[in-house]
């Protein structure tokens, strides 16, 4: 869609969106495989310090944007290697998964979203503070149905992932993610949570916490991803709108050093064959849209979003933190779709 005026059209959307109450502020950066074309922040950081504005260096808490970010850069990697088998059953090469149910499900399907694993529900309540009775008892929970037969979106798909990638490489997944993924994608202002002073103090706040009496800043608002040390495959990253876009570029054009073509191609297609909803891996077809559309999108439940075209060679993001607002995901997703129609009509 055209810009009016020299303004881009993105500016106005998400001034209006703040003036309506959505979201505090927001960051967004629209681009192609060469770099990036739109780019901005309106807003204020934080409605308690109404006089400092977002700034496009803003760290955002991003979610579930973390399974983009984080574990699906790091499969590829293994994938890449000839370290992972999506095909073969997670108890055939993994000690920790045998025996138990999810020792039946493969990698592609918990990247597919079709293994079974149970819903979204507190880690906590269910298996106590502990993080190895975490990871035991979210190993050894049943499954929902059997590996394949329907598509499910849950946390513990990539929750799971993370520990795999784990397992294989003897690493923690942060430092995974920054030896294969940011680091050699340039993105220097991403890391996992809780952020240091200095990082923090650029941080979008999110939900207020009644355990501190304030709102988070700079601590990952996802609970479970706080009780397993605030780095996993839930959640946990934070990052600015800049580095997104230095992975997205990536994801149309990856350089030498992290995740190929072959895997963005392999990852942007759907792998759930004639089941519904349709994903890819890890991805999904973005809001109205289909797959032959080619828009693939990831969404983050603080109010983040990426979305990458490899037909279209365009990309695009947008970081806001309407968390601080409100849990009602409805007038933000209303926004994200006006802002997917200018960024890829």
């Amino acid at each position: 869609m055209a810009e009016q005026s020299g303004v881009p059209p993105y500016a106005r959307l998400l001034a209006g969106a703040v003036r309506d109450g959505v979201c505090p502020g927001a960051v967004w950066a629209v681009g192609d495989g060469a770099g990036t074309r739109s780019a901005g922040a309106v807003g204020v950081l934080d409605p308690a310090r109404p006089e400092e504005p977002v700034r496009p260096d803003t760290l955002y808490d991003v979610a579930s944007l973390t399974k983009i970010l984080a574990v699906w850069g790091v499969t590829g990697t293994l994938v890449d290697a000839g370290k992972l088998d999506l095909s073969a059953p997670l108890g055939a090469y993994w000690p920790a998964a045998a025996g138990r149910p999810v020792g039946d499900v493969t990698a592609r399907q918990l990247l597919a979203h079709t293994a079974g694993m149970p819903l979204r529900a507190n880690l906590r309540f269910l298996y106590g503070s502990d993080p190895q009775d975490v990871r035991d008892g979210v190993l050894s929970e049943p499954l929902r149905h059997r590996p394949g037969a329907a598509v499910a979106y849950t946390d513990r798909a990539a929750l799971v992932l993370g520990w795999l990638a784990e397992h294989l490489t003897g690493r923690p997944l942060a430092r995974l993610a920054e030896e294969r993924v940011w680091g050699p994608l340039g993105m220097r202002d991403t890391r996992y949570g809780p952020l240091p002073p200095e990082a923090a103090a650029r941080c979008a706040p999110t939900e207020y916490d009644e355990e501190t009496g304030r709102h988070l800043k700079g601590t990952v608002h996802d609970f479970s991803s706080r009780l397993l040390g605030g780095a996993c495959g839930i959640a946990g990253v934070f990052t600015t709108a800049a580095d997104t876009g230095r992975f997205l570029r990536g994801v149309l054009a990856p350089p030498p050093g992290t995740f190929s073509a072959a895997w963005t191609a392999a990852s942007l297609r759907i792998a759930t064959g004639g089941l519904v909803p349709p994903r890819g891996l890890l991805w999904h077809p973005a809001p109205g849209t289909t797959p032959a559309d080619d828009v693939w999108a990831h969404f983050g439940f603080t109010g983040t979003a990426l979305w990458v075209s490899p037909a279209r060679g365009r990309w695009a993001v947008l970081l806001t933190n309407r968390l601080y607002v409100t849990r009602d995901p409805g007038p933000l997703a209303r926004v994200r779709e006006e802002f997917q129609a200018y960024a890829f009509t």
